[in-house]
């Protein structure tokens, strides 16, 4: 059975994230997966609306640390980009469903969706600096822009997670409820969304976005390539060795 699984039904794409038994981390074929159903999406008039969802347990643990290492994105067009690209671009209205934790790309693509649903057992991170890395996805534009620069510095700096409610109350998510009615309630929004004229939720989408789309992916290009040499610093080294050894890392020297 495929990682990401899509389905079609009364104009609601849903991806799902199916790599449950490695806590839904994402290869580089799920990015390529994940980019293709978000370029489908935006070209087909019988989607309206779209819907990224995981298991009640787990939304994604974020990059599949063995793959990245063996396939690390080095250009434009490599899967991960291509994804960002999309979901910073799509036309039609994003959802997400979020239980469990969301780490790394799990958290920052939440950034690029119209609305956020969360299970009351959600928690969100973005640990690149833990990773000897920057953060992606324009996140660093962003967590800012959403969460203030000491809450965003808190979140990026420290890397350490937080919960629903801390999530709720800055505006990431917009309604918490129990993890078994989490998927339910984005998939009834979905339907609502997708009964409207889908011209007026385009035109509205691009006019609250207008003016950002270009600064996004502007600021996508430039963590990109910061996150690209710093992947072959020392300190990325240290951090991924010492996750493959179950260790703590050690930046002393660093």
């Amino acid at each position: 059975m495929s990682d990401i699984l899509t389905h079609v039904e009364a104009g609601v794409m849903t991806i799902t994230f199916n790599r449950l038994e490695r806590k839904n981390s994402i290869t580089a074929a799920m990015y390529a997966a994940l980019a293709d159903a978000l370029e489908a999406a935006a070209g087909d008039a019988s989607v309206r609306v779209v819907v990224f969802q995981g298991h009640e347990t787990v939304f994604s643990a974020g990059n599949d640390i063995n793959d990245f290492l063996q396939q690390p994105p080095a250009q434009e067009d490599a899967p991960v980009f291509r994804f960002l690209r999309a979901i910073a671009t799509c036309p039609k209205p994003l959802l997400a469903s979020v239980c469990g934790p969301a780490v790394g790309i799990g958290t920052t693509l939440l950034f690029h969706c119209d609305l956020v649903y969360a299970g009351d057992n959600a928690a969100f991170s973005m640990p690149f600096v833990n990773l000897g890395l920057c953060p992606e996805a324009a996140s660093s534009l962003l967590v800012p822009q959403m969460l203030g620069y000491h809450r965003a510095a808190e979140a990026l700096l420290l890397g350490e997670p937080f919960m629903a409610e801390a999530a709720l109350e800055v505006g990431l998510v917009n309604r918490v409820v129990p993890p078994t009615e989490a998927n339910a309630l984005a998939q009834s929004v979905a339907r609502k969304l997708a009964a409207k004229p889908l011209a007026s939720l385009v035109e509205s989408k691009r006019l609250m976005k207008q003016g950002q789309t270009d600064a996004v992916l502007r600021q996508m290009r430039e963590e990109g390539a910061s996150f690209g040499r710093m992947l072959r610093e020392p300190a990325a080294r240290e951090a991924f060795t010492a996750f493959m050894e179950r260790r703590l890392p050690d930046f002393s020297r660093l």
